[in-house]
């Protein structure tokens, strides 16, 4: 009689998007039969995750280890620049543009980074309201093209979409942190009446 097969789960590295990553929506919910030596099956199912931990991890589906990395405006520049890169590539003429394009798109999720880490809330506002100067900067450089028929409407009007997108995101985290500040001010401080009532 053959060995009776030996159950096991696998498991996931807490820095990988397993749940995002097929290969593993489908491997997770079963149980895994191999025929194994009782004792052995613990191995193999060490073996099993590391090769699939690998294969998460070369594929690109590693989890944001930065608090910049899990904004979504953030990600967003990121597939504009990937965008953006690829635009320019068709572009077989010499013109500034293609690097003012290729420096502007750059610069959004790098403010977006640096403004991210700061602490003071209108720090954070001063680079979120950089980065949309720099979608915004990227949308005219776009326009550039189209008028010096580097490239057609039909062509950039997805990134322009994007772009609406990101300057979009980005108006609201700015507004949404005002609003924070406003509201810190009003708690913390007395208009002149309120001051001569206390009195």
């Amino acid at each position: 009689m053959g060995r009776a097969a030996t159950p096991f789960l696998l498991s996931c590295d807490q820095y990988l998007d397993c749940s995002g990553n097929q290969l593993f929506r489908e491997l997770r919910p079963r149980l895994i039969f191999v025929k194994v030596r009782r004792g052995k099956q613990t191995a193999v199912a060490a073996f099993l995750t590391l090769a699939l931990t690998l294969a998460l991890a070369h594929s690109g589906k590693m989890k944001a280890r930065f608090d910049h990395e899990k904004l979504n405006v953030y990600q967003a520049s990121l597939t504009f620049i990937t965008w953006a890169t690829e635009l320019i590539s068709k572009v077989d003429a010499k013109a500034a543009v293609k690097d003012q394009l290729d420096r502007a798109s750059t610069s959004v999720p790098l403010n977006i980074a640096e403004g991210n880490g700061k602490f003071a809330i209108k720090d954070r506002c001063r680079f979120l309201d950089f980065a949309r100067g720099s979608a915004l900067e990227c949308a005219a450089c776009l326009d550039v093209l189209v008028a010096k028929k580097l490239s057609d409407e039909t062509a950039v009007w997805p990134g322009k979409e994007q772009l609406i997108e990101i300057v979009s995101m980005l108006m609201g985290l700015i507004n949404s942190l005002t609003a924070r500040v406003g509201e810190e001010s009003g708690t913390y401080s007395f208009s002149e009446k309120d001051e001569q009532e206390q009195e």
